[in-house]
């Protein structure tokens, strides 16, 4: 076994002869596996010449895309927001591979957005925007304004929480949310639809369940399916009521109420409420068979 140190990639090497079982389907959403190498918790589960022990680091801007390929113009799968972690597996240029600690889910990211981890982020951002002022003057300068779900850390003054990072939250934007999920999601009225957005600057369906669901701290996976397979119980359609999560081929809402679909869409491009039966209709309209693939209550 050879190992190198983690400014060399945290590769650790092991001889393919020491993996002869059967090579499992790992969904590569949530797992690292490439031609090169594969996560070192993948050791004894899948054949790989060399293994990568990550490096834990934290996004150090407000958010930046996952994207699906080091490079600018690859599509965004989700999104990083201030304070998260991201296990990094490899550098390639500018570019980070590796996987956001809080839900797993793999991509690429600017390596510029990334910062050595320091500590634990305590706290998180509660407003649909939160500005980072320059000192603890809500007359200060503005450095940033911190999405809904940023986590952050430091220690009080006053009012203000001074960053260890540098600059001042106000406690108002970090105090606790609405008690239900879709309290929360309610606080994303208007945001506009953004594929793999995460914060009210522009948001996805699955990412808007996600983030309300944290936000009450319930752990939810990034995509609707995985959602649809994993969260709470199955019920039947005709039993549902408010707060049960409503799936579709590909899409995902929040019930207000038993006819009342609150949901970000790219229908409409945006963060809202609509009739139920509309969006069954619409996708009834567009041949779609099985409009309604499962209800799950949390």
């Amino acid at each position: 076994m050879t190992t190198k140190s983690p400014a060399e990639g945290a590769i650790v090497a092991l001889r393919r002869a020491d993996l002869r079982g059967p090579r499992p389907r790992l969904d590569r959403r949530r797992h690292i596996v490439t031609a090169d190498f594969a996560d070192i918790a993948l050791a004894g589960t899948v054949a790989s010449a060399w293994y990568v022990d990550p490096v834990t680091m934290t996004c150090i801007v407000p958010r930046t895309a996952l994207r699906s390929a080091g490079d600018a113009a690859a599509g965004a799968v989700s999104e990083l927001l201030f304070g998260e972690d991201f296990d990094l597996f490899d550098t390639v240029g500018d570019w980070g591979h590796g996987r956001s600690a809080h839900d797993h889910y793999t991509g690429w990211v600017p390596m510029a957005a990334l910062g050595d981890k320091v500590g634990t982020a305590a706290h998180s951002v509660t407003a649909r925007a939160a500005p980072l002022f320059a000192a603890a003057d809500i007359k200060a300068a503005v450095l940033a304004e911190l999405p809904f779900g940023a986590r952050v850390d430091g220690e009080w003054q006053a009012d203000f929480l001074a960053l260890a990072s540098g600059g001042y939250l106000h406690r108002r934007h970090l105090a606790p949310p609405p008690a239900t999920p879709i309290a929360v999601a309610h606080g994303f009225a208007g945001a506009p639809y953004l594929w793999g957005g995460r914060t009210p600057f522009g948001i996805d369906c699955s990412g808007l369940v996600q983030a309300s669901l944290a936000a009450c701290g319930i752990a939810a996976p990034r995509d609707s399916d995985q959602q649809r397979d994993t969260l709470g119980r199955a019920v039947a359609f005709a039993d549902r009521q408010g707060g049960d999560l409503v799936f579709f081929p590909g899409h995902v809402g929040i019930l207000v109420d038993a006819d009342t679909l609150f949901h970000a869409n790219a229908y409409w491009m945006t963060t809202r409420a609509e009739p139920l039966a509309d969006v069954i209709a619409r996708l009834s309209a567009a041949g779609v068979a099985q409009p309604v693939t499962a209800v799950r209550r949390l």
